[in-house]
């Protein structure tokens, strides 16, 4: 007899050796065995540690190999094989047309975005620019229940993902999904907030990255030799698009040095993340020029 916990100590002991780049969803070889194991059983991440002694049955067990051995031998995501992915509490269906939630955003709208945002019962215009899964778009509509929200992205196929994500999270009312090649349908448009998790990895991050992300769409990684083409648009149109005490708040990751370099006279605030995470800044409509 088998049981779960015995089952996951192989995954984990498999993954270790299996030399998977872990960073998807999970830090660490255990958390993605767990999290197999929890798909197949059809169990909630937040299930009683006493599952780990039940007996799985035949079935149970074939099931965690195969998936375990794809995760293995292909360098596929784990989201992209149970079509699941983690944010701000939310779960998001996931497939390869979109990457894979994993930013630090999630723990500024769990405090809806305080202390920057006074008073988020008076936001009532946000936009997400480059949604992918729609995962910022739908966990705002969450946090600020009287806002309209406009979701923006340049992929047709991302913008399926999303479409299906907000009817999966019953906010077909408050958001409005929309073809866009960064600001280029919002004209006439102004917001209290503008969030935005864009591609931002420069060429020579792109040419060192584990096979996993070379399983996520190019163009919602790729930016350019400095990892900031899309940032210079944002930051050159943003002030148009925001309301007199309106926010950008814009992710750039690795390419942070790159921005503050480019950009020394922007009063650029770096925000700091207690559950993990960088490279996210925040800008003023006036701090803008």
């Amino acid at each position: 007899m088998t049981t779960l916990y015995a089952m996951l100590s192989q995954a984990e002991q498999a993954l270790l050796e299996g030399n998977v780049y872990l960073g998807h969803g999970t830090d660490n070889a255990w958390d993605e065995a767990v999290q197999i194991g929890l798909y197949v059983l059809g169990l909630p991440p937040d299930v009683d540690s006493s599952v780990g002694d039940r007996v799985l049955t035949s079935s149970e067990i074939e099931a965690i190999q195969q998936l375990l051995h794809k995760r293995i031998a292909e360098k596929i995501p784990l989201p992209y094989l149970t079509h699941e992915a983690w944010f701000a509490g939310l779960k998001f269906y996931v497939d390869e047309r979109v990457i894979i939630p994993r930013s630090p955003f999630g723990e500024l709208i769990d405090k809806r975005f305080r202390p920057w945002v006074k008073e988020p019962t008076k936001v009532s215009r946000i936009l997400d620019l480059c949604t992918g899964s729609g995962c910022i778009a739908i966990a705002c509509a969450k946090q600020f229940p009287n806002a309209t929200i406009d979701a923006v992205d340049i992929s047709e196929e991302a913008l399926a993902v999303a479409t299906k994500n907000g009817e999966l999270h019953h906010c077909q009312d408050s958001i409005r999904w929309l073809l866009s090649d960064v600001f280029s349908a919002c004209q006439g448009m102004q917001y209290d907030l503008i969030i935005s998790n864009p591609p931002y990895v420069d060429q020579q991050d792109m040419d060192t990255l584990p096979a996993e992300y070379h399983r996520e769409p190019r163009l919602a990684l790729a930016a350019g030799d400095d990892g900031l083409s899309i940032v210079h648009r944002i930051l050159r149109e943003a002030s148009a698009h925001l309301n007199e005490d309106g926010l950008l708040m814009v992710e750039v990751g690795n390419s942070e040095l790159a921005l503050v370099e480019q950009y020394p006279k922007l009063p650029f605030t770096w925000l700091e993340f207690e559950r993990g995470g960088s490279g996210v800044f925040l800008l003023r409509k006036q701090e803008l020029g």
